[in-house]
């Protein structure tokens, strides 16, 4: 599945088109990750998102944590993004709880874990505290590749490459699918969340693009 077969229609495969060059950088910095998971991952979906999802689960809490940090600062009302920062981490966190369940990670992919979140930690906050406009574009994008990977995902499932297997219960919990619920629907509600994520920080860069 390419990402030309995708309906442009459907809102899940929107794309914030770069209009500058901190969105191209943004835009660049994804395509060249995206790269590297492709290349490592290949078609290991369930693998694939647990690395992913311990990195996703580091943008909301450190732009939280900093925004949190100003607001204190500056004595001053945030207007609720701190709170959707902090719910964004929050759900990414339960889909790598999710994942973890599905995939079962070996010791050498939560090593990998580790190096990720650690890495991408220093950096985005680093990139935070210079631009966050850029910051938060940087994630739009991230979500967006998200989004297509999950549709692929999706698509393995359903032509039976990749077996539909019962949905973990903490996923069934987490969403409050139906009991019988399966890996289909677990998807689906994931990529349903990261298409949220996707606008919620295009906007905020579009917010602060604003601004400036």
């Amino acid at each position: 599945m390419s990402e030309d077969q995708l309906n442009p229609s459907d809102p899940l495969a929107a794309h914030h088109k770069p209009q500058n060059l901190s969105d191209r950088i943004a835009f660049r910095l994804t395509k060249m990750l995206r790269f590297c998971a492709d290349t490592f991952f290949a078609k290991r979906y369930g693998h694939r998102a647990v690395i992913l999802e311990t990195v996703a689960g580091v943008p909301g809490m450190v732009a939280g944590m900093l925004r949190h940090m100003r607001s204190l600062r500056r004595m001053e009302d945030d207007h609720g993004w701190i709170r959707v920062l902090l719910d964004e981490a929050e759900n990414e966190r339960m889909h790598l709880m999710t994942f973890i369940e599905i995939a079962k990670p070996n010791w050498f992919e939560r090593m990998l874990i580790l190096l990720a979140q650690g890495l991408f930690f220093t950096g985005f906050l680093v990139l935070y505290m210079v631009s966050a406009k850029t910051a938060h574009r940087l994630v739009g994008y991230f979500e967006e590749e998200a989004v297509y990977s999950y549709s692929c995902y999706l698509a393995e499932i359903e032509s039976g490459a990749i077996e539909n297997i019962a949905a973990p219960q903490v996923a069934i919990e987490y969403w409050q699918l139906p009991a019988d619920a399966r890996l289909r629907d677990v998807v689906i509600a994931v990529r349903a969340d990261e298409a949220g994520h996707r606008d919620v920080n295009h906007d905020f860069a579009n917010q602060l693009a604003r601004q400036q």
